[in-house]
C-alpha cells in the first residue's frame, strides 16, 4: 500500500512539476528492499511510466527543444556517471544523528542541492518570473540536467527549471520534459542492466506490477486535471518541489 500510494501521487504531481517520481518511489521501495533492488526496481517503474505519459502527452513536445536539449543531456549523463564513480572516493562533507540513525551529507548531495535552491529561488522572485531563456541556451540546459542527472539522478529537477523558462506552453512543457526523461532513461537503463539481471532473481514481481499501475492511473489522473493549471501555476509547483527535493539533498535526508 505504502509503495503503490507513493507511486500514484508522486506520478500525478510530477505531470506538472516534470520530476519527483524517482525521488519519492526510491525511499519508499528502499523501506522494504535492499538498496540495489529498491534502484532497479525504481528505475523500471520510472521508464514505463515515462513511455505512458509519452503516449498520452507525446503530440504536444516541442521538437526542437528535445533534439537542442535532449542530446546534450544525454551525452552528458554518461560523464556525470563517471564524475560520481570518482567523487564516490570523496569522505561527507558533514554527517550528524538524526532519527537514531547517522546521516551524511556528500559532496554530490550539497552541490546539486545547492544548485536547485538557486533555480528555485529565481522561480519565486517576481523579478526573474517572466524571465525565458532563448533557443541558443537550450544546450546548456541539457548539459546541465544531463550531467547532473548522471551525477545523482537529479536530471528531472534541472530540466524542469529550464524547460518551465523556455517560453513552451505547458502542454508542451510537459511533453517535452517527458520525451527527453524517456532518452535518458533508456540510456540509464542500458548501464543499470548489469543490476536488472543479477537482481531479478529475487523481484517482487506482483508489488512492481501494481506500482506501475499506479504509476499509470497517476499519469491518468495528472493529465484529466492539466487543463485547470496554468503555466504560472505549474512554475510555482516546480519552485516548491525544487525547494523540497533542496532542502532534502543538503540535509542529507534524500
Amino acid at each position: 500500500m505504502i509503495i503503490c500510494t507513493v507511486a500514484l501521487l508522486a506520478s500525478a504531481l510530477t505531470f506538472f512539476s516534470g520530476f519527483g517520481l524517482g525521488t519519492l518511489l526510491l525511499p519508499a521501495f528502499a523501506l522494504f528492499f535492499p538498496i540495489e533492488q529498491a534502484v532497479a526496481l525504481t528505475a523500471v517503474v520510472h521508464f514505463l511510466n515515462g513511455l505512458f505519459k509519452l503516449g498520452l502527452t507525446g503530440r504536444h513536445a516541442d521538437r526542437q527543444a528535445v533534439v537542442r536539449f535532449g542530446l546534450p543531456a544525454i551525452v552528458m549523463s554518461f560523464l556525470g556517471a563517471w564524475v560520481l564513480v570518482w567523487l564516490a572516493g570523496f569522505a561527507p562533507v558533514f554527517s550528524y544523528s538524526a532519527f537514531g540513525r547517522l546521516v551524511s551529507v556528500t559532496p554530490v548531495k550539497l552541490i546539486v542541492g545547492l544548485l536547485l535552491l538557486l533555480f528555485a529561488s529565481l522561480e519565486l522572485l517576481p523579478r526573474f518570473r517572466n524571465l525565458s531563456f532563448g533557443a541558443q541556451y537550450m544546450p546548456l540546459g541539457g548539459v546541465l540536467s544531463g550531467f547532473f542527472g548522471g551525477l545523482s539522478g537529479m536530471q528531472g529537477a534541472l530540466r524542469s527549471a529550464f524547460l518551465s523558462r523556455a517560453g513552451l506552453s505547458k502542454e508542451a512543457f510537459i511533453a517535452t520534459g517527458v520525451v527527453i526523461a524517456c532518452l535518458i532513461d533508456f540510456a540509464r537503463l542500458t548501464i543499470y542492466s548489469t543490476t536488472l539481471a543479477r537482481e531479478s532473481a529475487h523481484f517482487n514481481f506482483g508489488l512492481l506490477a501494481a506500482a506501475v499501475l499506479a504509476a499509470f492511473v497517476g499519469a491518468v489522473l495528472g493529465n484529466n486535471y492539466l487543463k485547470k493549471m496554468t503555466m504560472p501555476g505549474i512554475q510555482r509547483i516546480v519552485a516548491v518541489m525544487l525547494f523540497m527535493v533542496a532542502l532534502g539533498l543538503i540535509s542529507g535526508l534524500l
